[in-house]
């Protein structure tokens, strides 16, 4: 992984391919960060935040704003997941994985239908690419971020299902080395829940 991340990058810079080394940036810790996600290594959280800063500039190109919104709030969420894995768990220790109580994914589920709708009406006001799409993956992973800073196991089925969308989406508006990475993001979520599941001990 290191090698091929490494190799892409120096590509990148050299001009060798046509490949935007912003983009190039965004892929490298992008792959990273969810690779250490599925080990549970705290380490994802600074890896992530500055995945943030590189997609933002990204979605700001192709015009897709919701992303760069989502952005932002993945950078204070990153902050919060950061301590909340650390200091989270009973008295202060570090957070356990668990499975999520009926009484926190059925709002988090009422929030990304809610959240979907504004949000169009928003995007299509100030011109975004693509306004549903857009809107609803960005729901969905705002609710999947929170379930990730609590370490439940269900953040991974939410994540699956905004790749699936993510993928030709990103492809359409011209960024396709961020469609493939997202790509690998589902083989990586389902990894990740696999290990997750072994950790609580269910099947």
């Amino acid at each position: 992984m290191l090698l091929g991340s490494a190799g892409l990058l120096m590509v990148s810079a050299s001009g060798l391919a046509p490949i935007d080394f912003t983009e190039a940036l965004g892929f490298v810790t992008g792959a990273a960060c969810v690779w250490l996600v599925t080990r549970g290594s705290i380490w994802n959280w600074p890896i992530g935040l500055l995945n943030n800063v590189f997609f933002a500039v990204l979605f700001w190109r192709a015009k897709l704003y919701g992303e760069i919104g989502l952005q932002v709030v993945y950078f204070g969420l990153g902050i919060w997941g950061w301590w909340q894995w650390l200091h989270g768990g009973e008295r202060k220790t570090e957070l356990k994985v668990t499975r999520s109580p009926m009484w926190e994914w059925v709002p988090v589920l009422i929030f990304i239908v809610a959240a979907t709708f504004g949000l169009r009406i928003w995007l299509v006001r100030i011109g975004g690419a693509a306004p549903f799409w857009d809107a609803l993956t960005t729901a969905i992973c705002l609710g999947a971020q929170y379930l990730l800073c609590r370490k439940r196991i269900e953040n991974w089925w939410f994540w699956i299902a905004a790749d699936l969308i993510y993928v030709p989406l990103y492809f359409s508006r011209g960024l396709p080395l961020i469609s493939v990475l997202y790509a690998g993001f589902i083989g990586l979520c389902v990894v990740g829940l696999i290990r997750w599941r072994k950790e609580v001990g269910g099947a």
